[in-house]
């Protein structure tokens, strides 16, 4: 069986990414967003570790802000280094599936 936890890891970081780059966000908001576009199977397990990862690698930062709805809530923002590393994941991105594609059609019709 395929084993799809490393390629998982690093397409959630792009997609965390990216996600950051577009607002600030807190992790819950970005576990909800990443399952309106597929990641259902993604938890908090998995996404919390990545955010800390990439705050270690100064991609992102965070700041606790007051919610609304309760306790403070730690927001993520992405750094020069992020904006630089996102658009080095998409430019390999499209050119990785774009390869990949073409060989799952090999022996299509």
């Amino acid at each position: 069986m395929f084993d799809k936890s490393q390629l998982m890891r690093g397409t959630l970081e792009g997609c965390i990414l990216k996600i950051i780059s577009l607002e600030v966000t807190y992790g819950y908001e970005i576990m909800e967003k990443l399952a309106v576009y597929g990641f259902e199977d993604v938890r908090e397990g998995t996404i919390y570790p990545l955010l800390v990862r990439l705050e270690k690698k100064n991609l992102i930062y965070s700041e606790f802000r007051p919610s609304p709805l309760g306790p403070s809530r730690k927001y993520y923002f992405i750094t020069d280094e992020g904006v630089e590393t996102l658009n080095s994941f998409e430019m390999y991105w499209n050119s990785v599936s774009k390869s990949v594609n073409k060989i799952l059609r090999l022996g299509e019709i």
